[in-house]
């Protein structure tokens, strides 16, 4: 019987066909609840001739513990951050991926962090089921300047709802659509320099590769304008934790929302749980029933297309697939 390894929590807590699927393929299941570290990663793997995982750690170490058995690794989602692309295409083992499943939801994930900043909603939400009748003052978010740093597809989603919320939209992406900036009047920023030079909202959907790591820091925050807001749906490693705390402390940043930290789950003492001024949610942008049904199909379509050794939906390196007996 085929071994798969199921990391990922959304795919196992929400029911849907997904389910369905992988039952009827016969598979044998091995269920944990992750995003795991390769330290546990080494622990499972050997004896597993699949992965459909999250955000685990997926090391050059934990891929030759895996050979000769692993076949497939099939990513539910689209960051391939923590899995080591390169040395997963030297050991020719297809790498299938769920592109175009999320990015409404995580684009409304985005706002929903920015309006409860912006109106102080989780205070004062607080005080009132404390009994506390406190009425906070916020700020509307008409006619401030959102700055997308990245304009892929949940960045144009994005992009799409700040119109509708009277927002001025500048971006900067290496990537430029110009098209959809001029259908969206979306202004282009040559650099992230300029970008965050003007913004008085910034939102972040970048990938994250070296040269994105750390992009907000000392630096970057001494550019900004005084009383900026950032929002973060993205890594949380865009982000250097620390300085971002100082300065949410010292009150040049005026909140930070986030779906995703440098450490999940964050320790206790993580700098961004202690910042002033912050909403930090548990990287449920993309769990939505409407968004995990899409991502969990796809990612367990790809899977068996796959291991029958057919074209999956969407593949992240070029590998050829090869029918699994």
């Amino acid at each position: 019987m085929i071994k798969i390894l199921l990391t990922t929590t959304s795919f196992q807590d929400t029911p849907g066909p997904h389910h369905d699927m992988l039952k009827e393929a016969g598979f044998d299941l091995i269920c944990e609840r992750g995003p795991l570290p390769a330290s546990r990663m080494l622990e499972l793997v050997g004896d597993i001739d699949a992965f459909l995982c999250g955000d685990d750690e997926i090391t050059q170490a934990v891929i030759d513990k895996a050979l000769p058995r692993l076949k497939v690794i099939s990513k539910y989602g689209i960051g391939l951050d923590k899995i080591d692309v390169d040395y997963v295409t030297e050991k020719n083992i297809p790498l299938t991926f769920c592109p175009g499943v999320n990015h409404t939801t995580v684009a409304e994930h985005t706002f929903a962090l920015l309006l409860a900043l912006s109106r102080q909603l989780v205070p004062v939400a607080t005080h009132a089921s404390n009994g506390e009748w406190v009425r906070l003052t916020g700020h509307e978010i008409m006619g401030k300047t959102l700055a997308l740093i990245g304009l892929g597809r949940i960045g144009k989603e994005v992009a799409i709802r700040a119109n509708a919320f009277g927002l001025t939209v500048i971006a900067y992406d290496n990537y430029w659509d110009e098209d959809f900036a001029n259908t969206q009047h979306v202004t282009r920023c040559n650099s992230l320099e300029h970008a965050i030079k003007e913004a008085d909202i910034i939102s972040l959907h970048s990938n994250l590769t070296d040269e994105t790591r750390n992009i907000i820091n000392q630096q970057s925050i001494a550019q900004m304008r005084d009383g900026v807001i950032i929002l973060n749906c993205a890594r949380g490693e865009l982000v250097d934790s620390q300085e971002l705390a100082d300065a949410l402390n010292s009150g040049k940043i005026a909140g930070y929302g986030c779906d995703v930290l440098d450490q999940e789950p964050p320790p206790a003492n993580h700098p961004i749980l202690n910042a002033k001024n912050t909403v930090v949610t548990s990287h449920i942008g993309s769990r939505t029933y409407e968004s995990v049904q899409r991502q969990a199909g796809m990612a367990a379509q790809n899977l068996i297309l796959a291991l029958e050794g057919k074209q999956p939906l969407a593949q992240a390196n070029k590998v050829p697939v090869k029918a699994y007996p």
